[in-house]
């Protein structure tokens, strides 16, 4: 059987919490009071006036403008990184509809507040465009900011992979912390050509033993299908 005490914290992780504690003390504080000042001012769209409301609900059917007229009902902000490039986020393409008709059935409505972009190291690795990585979690948190401040909502969605996106989206789930969240994940892609297989197909290439078309066709039995890839660091060659 498992024991029920509980760790030890490690001394030094012990301090460096306490003293990010002590430090964070007050601010941490104002953002609680901000988020807690949110959650009670309730439904946001009950204080917008009635032609900014009309603004937010106007390219809206007539049944999910009746209920958004209304206060009793939930209207979720769905914010996207989708794109057709990107094999992570292409799945994301079709996600808003299926989410909307899952709201519309339990009385509720969603709208698609907005896109962030999404960068992939497996694309750029190597490339100019890397440059932009993590500058790029920086705009994700303001992209998905100015799609949720319109104060339409009561719950977030944030579609969204990999260790730029996510971050990025965080970032803004916590501005918005008086929203309750959800985090949605592509899904992965199918398994395809093994790590290892790869590797070796990228060593004998680097050995001159075989071709760049055979090295391609290794590459992409590797990365084949949408999905959330399975991108390793291993070493890319140039050509």
């Amino acid at each position: 059987m498992p024991s029920s005490t509980p760790a030890t914290l490690n001394p030094t992780v012990a301090e460096v919490t306490q003293r990010i504690r002590e430090r964070s003390a007050e601010r941490r504080a104002l953002y609680e009071r901000r988020m807690a000042d949110q959650h009670k001012r309730g439904v946001h769209r009950a204080e917008l006036s009635c032609g900014n409301l009309a603004h937010g609900f106007a390219a809206c059917n007539p049944r999910d403008k009746n209920e958004l007229k209304l206060m009793n009902s939930a209207n979720l902000g769905i914010i996207s990184s989708y794109n057709d490039m990107l094999s992570a986020h292409q799945p994301f393409e079709t996600f808003p509809e299926t989410i909307k008709a899952a709201a519309s059935a339990m009385g509720s409505t969603a709208q698609f507040a907005g896109g962030v972009p999404a960068m992939c190291d497996g694309v750029t690795q190597g490339q100019p465009g890397m440059e932009l990585s993590l500058f790029s979690r920086d705009v994700i948190a303001m992209s998905a900011a100015v799609g949720l401040s319109h104060n339409m909502f009561d719950a977030a969605l944030y579609l969204g992979v990999c260790d730029k996106i996510i971050p990025g989206l965080f970032i803004a789930a916590a501005r918005f912390g008086h929203l309750p969240a959800m985090f949605v994940p592509a899904g992965p892609m199918p398994s395809g050509l093994p790590n290892k297989e790869k590797a070796r197909v990228r060593q004998l290439y680097a050995e001159g033993k075989v071709g760049r078309a055979e090295l391609l066709e290794a590459e992409s039995e590797s990365y084949h299908s949408p999905g959330t890839c399975t991108f390793t660091a291993l070493p890319t060659p140039t050509s």
